[in-house]
């Protein structure tokens, strides 16, 4: 069996996890999620505490088996708690602002960047050279990080980009002048 498959997820107070037909349903103070469960999976809710089991031996099973268990303990933690990422600007003129419902980058391009992430995300400025992504959803929030990221990728000469919070980013020595 699956080590973390068969490990139960237990339900903090506060949070209401519900089950109908293949679609798990939880409920807590920072808003609702759910998520739609293949059939060789099933689910028990019962003392405070969700039990996956599977049907079946199958590759594909047993690679879900566990893959759900860590899908829903992350939707416990995210109606409870929440997910964040920070991001850092490093160069010279590199800058965020928010305008309205929009994020405007200028890093390093002819002409400023404009982004509106997914309402589900809340995208914070709280100085020019931090972008804060946060939301419920750690799947969201990581998609949404990684596409600010992508509009300039951090480059290993100078480190010059964009770049989520405590990311290493391997350094090459530039050219050295010949004699």
């Amino acid at each position: 069996m699956s080590r973390i498959g068969k490990k139960p997820v237990e339900i903090v107070s506060g949070v209401k996890v519900e089950k109908t037909d293949n679609v798990i349903k939880v409920t807590g103070p920072k808003g609702t999620l759910q998520m739609e469960i293949n059939g060789d999976i099933n689910v028990e809710i019962k003392n405070k505490e969700v039990i996956f089991t599977r049907n079946n031996e199958l590759k594909k099973t047993k690679a879900l088996h566990g893959l759900y268990r860590a899908l829903l303990q992350n939707m416990i933690i995210g109606v409870t708690e929440g997910y964040t990422k920070k991001l850092e600007l490093v160069g010279i003129g590199y800058k965020a602002e928010m305008k309205d419902n929009y994020l405007v980058l200028n890093v390093g391009y002819s002409h400023p960047i404009v982004f509106q992430g997914p309402p589900e995300v809340k995208i914070e400025v709280p100085n020019p050279n931090n972008i804060i992504v946060s939301g419920i959803d750690k799947y969201l929030v990581g998609l949404v990080a990684a596409k600010i990221r992508s509009f300039r990728k951090p480059e290993p000469y100078k480190g010059k980009g964009i770049k989520i919070e405590g990311e290493f980013i391997r350094r090459k020595a530039g050219k050295t002048a010949a004699k």
